[in-house]
């Protein structure tokens, strides 16, 4: 809830409380009758959307795409200033071992991808397609992320634009509002055929 304003930390407040009762109702098999078993398992995945609308919304629209490292100068310029871009590196591990590694780099302030790249304090060169570290400059955010000269810039995940994963709520609660009719009256046709059977 840190950062949250008053209006979402109502919603959140209001689904978290949804999800819990769901999935309690699951785990006991009763909801507003006794639970079929495709109605506890569509429950359990009802409680796991709005628990994790992230999940789906991934699945739908990726967050990312993984770029190779010939696209890093250009992705860095598409990014937003403070964004951290996730990038994969291959180098010499301290035996002289060859080794494979991700680091996050948070974009900084620039015109251009090469006055961005620069004020990370990295220093790239081209070497038949591949994009290798020349330099990195001392307390530079580069030097900062455990960079270092002669090393290759693989790959980078560049982010991809994404509907807000509270989108899911949508079709989430709409499905348990259809379970929650379906329940209901098979509970009062439960009710109505017992309370025949009794006046008989």
């Amino acid at each position: 809830m840190i950062g949250v304003g008053w209006i979402e930390g109502v919603l959140v407040f209001l689904i978290a409380t949804t999800a819990m009762l769901v999935f309690a109702a699951a785990l006991q098999g009763w909801f507003f009758d006794r639970c079929r078993i495709w109605e506890v398992a569509l429950m359990l995945v009802i409680a796991f959307s709005l628990f994790r609308p992230g999940f789906w919304m991934d699945m739908i629209y990726p967050p990312f795409e993984q770029r190779g490292g010939e696209a890093f100068v250009e992705v860095v310029e598409a990014a937003a200033p403070g964004e951290i871009l996730q990038v994969r590196i291959a180098g010499m591990g301290q035996f002289g071992d060859p080794i494979e590694f991700a680091v996050l780099l948070e974009v900084p302030e620039g015109a251009t991808g090469e006055e961005r790249v620069q004020n990370m304090g990295l220093d790239l060169i081209e070497q038949e397609g591949r994009v290798i570290i020349d330099n990195v400059a001392f307390g530079s955010i580069g030097e900062a992320a455990g960079l270092d000269w002669d090393q290759e810039i693989l790959t980078v995940r560049e982010p991809l634009p994404q509907p807000h994963r509270y989108w899911i709520f949508i079709p989430t609660l709409l499905v348990l509002a259809g379970l929650v009719a379906i329940q209901r009256n098979r509970a009062q046709r439960r009710e109505t055929t017992e309370s025949a059977a009794a006046a008989a």
